[in-house]
């Protein structure tokens, strides 16, 4: 439900507007204000979603309400304008106004700028939660944020299930497929990563750590460092080291670090 304030010197302006808005369930009239410093005061402290903001006011017009706002930083709400005079819709847009009404206002006219809040308002809630679930699968994955809302918004999977269940691995001449589910840990080399596998050989490949990353099942494969990523049934402990950094202990016995900005990730195996 979207908070709302009216704002109106005239006192049957203000009530009218009231009783209108009362027909719309996705709203809910939080104030009303008689004048521009009220108006002021009670954008700050109530943080409303929508404003209905009268334009001709003693003291503080609707514009000038605005000017205020602006100068103590203070985020704006939606503002439709409601003025007797159309000459003032075009300095209405100039300051970012979301729509403005007529008066006297019409119920048909009235109708159209709540749906139009509506619908903005919407929008833009759903690509906020969308900003942060992307944000949420990409400290999962490793992956980035913005391929995530990408594929959010082209309505694709956010989380690829199906992964490979070997990679092939060029090298003189041939080529060799290892399977995924020997693999322990992968650590870089410059422009090459090594892939160590379970039966204690060691694959050149030739890619980047975020590109073999994505073809890795993060239920199985956990990134540790920029350097560094490792088969989750691989790890034996973790180990926290005097200078405040950590370390993974691998069950061959292997020693991997732990980067600060991966620490929680790798936690999240433990709480698993």
């Amino acid at each position: 439900m979207l908070k709302v304030i009216v704002v109106d010197d005239e006192p049957l302006a203000r009530k009218g507007m009231m009783v209108r808005l009362q027909e719309f369930a996705d709203l809910e009239v939080i104030a009303q204000c008689s004048n521009g410093q009220q108006a002021i005061e009670s954008i700050i402290a109530l943080s409303p979603d929508v404003v209905f903001l009268d334009v001709e006011m003693p003291g503080f017009d609707g514009f000038a309400v605005l000017k205020q706002l602006q100068a103590q930083q203070v985020p704006l709400p939606y503002i439709v304008f409601v003025t007797a005079y159309d000459h003032y819709a075009y300095s209405a847009f100039e300051v970012n106004a979301l729509d403005y009404v007529l008066k006297p206002v019409e119920p048909e006219r009235l109708r159209q700028a709540v749906e139009k809040i509506i619908k903005i308002y919407q929008a833009q809630d759903t690509q906020r939660h969308k900003g942060q679930l992307a944000e949420a699968v990409a400290k999962l994955t490793g992956d980035d944020a913005g391929n995530i809302l990408q594929r959010l918004d082209n309505a694709e999977p956010v989380v690829n299930d199906r992964f490979p269940d070997a990679i092939s691995i060029k090298d003189s001449g041939e080529i060799t497929r290892v399977p995924v589910a020997a693999i322990e840990w992968v650590d870089a080399a410059g422009d090459y990563m090594c892939i160590h596998t379970r039966d204690g050989q060691t694959h050149i490949l030739r890619r980047t750590m975020k590109e073999l990353e994505q073809e890795l099942d993060p239920k199985l494969f956990v990134r540790v460092h920029r350097s560094a990523i490792v088969n989750v049934h691989t790890i034996a402990k973790l180990q926290m080291l005097a200078n405040g950094e950590h370390q993974l202990m691998l069950t061959n016995g292997q020693a991997v670090k732990v980067s600060r900005s991966y620490k929680d990730r790798v936690k999240q195996v433990f709480n698993q």
